[in-house]
Formats: structure tokens, sequence, C-alpha cells
């Protein structure tokens, strides 16, 4: 449990920082507009985040890892991801990018959005329980993947 911990971590850090390096470039103001398209692009460190992971579990085990103790190890990661984010959101949207959802509201009703579904939509409940589902269903599905791939053929577990 040791390496899904750590890296679940690692995940939260990255993610982090992803969202921080996003209000640096503007993408929470000036260019929010483009913020969904590079929002998009964290699939990349994500999926390779979880490959490392797998990884580590399979050398943790000597080398083999069956279907079953990678899927495992990818859902202990999400399960990490998703406890942790409620912190890491309120840290994010108390301190580091206040103003977020106040702009993408903004945003989206000058684009024609109904501005009482849209208060609803961006507002921190919301994204934090979309945030943990997120993790959670997406962390499953890369899991499944990953670990039909990195499966050794010899592992019996």
């Amino acid at each position: 449990m040791k390496t899904e911990i750590k890296w679940g971590v690692i995940f939260v850090i990255v993610s982090f920082l992803w969202i921080s390096l996003e209000r640096l470039v503007g993408l929470h103001d000036r260019y929010i507009s483009m913020q969904q398209y590079f929002g998009f692009l964290f699939v990349i460190p994500a999926v390779l985040m979880m490959v490392l992971a797998i990884a580590e579990k399979r050398r943790v085990l000597g080398g083999e890892i069956s279907f079953k103790q990678g899927f495992l190890c990818g859902m202990g990661v999400s399960i990490v991801v998703a406890i942790l984010t409620p912190l890491y959101q309120w840290i994010l949207f108390r301190f580091v990018s206040p103003d977020f959802f106040q702009n993408i509201i903004d945003y989206r009703i000058s684009l024609g959005g109904n501005p009482q579904s849209l208060q609803m939509f961006y507002s921190f409940k919301w994204v934090l329980i979309g945030g943990v589902v997120v993790a959670l269903v997406t962390g499953a599905i890369t899991s499944l993947l990953l670990a039909a791939i990195m499966r050794t053929r010899t592992a019996r577990v």
C-alpha cells in the first residue's frame, strides 16, 4: 500500500502544480476561454503517473504483476487522490485562484449560459463532488486499461 499512497500524493501534488500553472499563465482569468482545452492535456501526466505507479508495484512484487494486482494498485492510487482532493481543491480555490468560479461563470454567461445553473454548477460544492467522482471513475477506467496492458503473463494472483 506504500506505493499507492506515494503515487496518490505525487498525483495530487502534480495536479495542484498543473492548476497553479494554469492560473499563472492566465487560464483562470484573461484566457479563461482556453482553460478547458489545456485542462484536457492533464490526461498525459495523469496516465504517466499511473503507469509509473503500476510499474513500481510490479518491481516491488519481484517483477511480476497480475491483472488484479495492477488494477488494485491503480485503484489504490485513485482512492488516495479522491481522499486528498477536498483538501487540495480547498487550498487551490481559496488561496491560489479564488476568483476562478466567478470568472468562469461570467465567461459562460457571456456565451449565453443560464446564470442560476452556472452558479450552481461552478460552486465549490459541485466542483468538490465532481473532483472526487472523476478521480474514482477515471482512476478505475485507467487502472483497468493499464492493468490489462502491464500485467505479466506468469503472475498468478
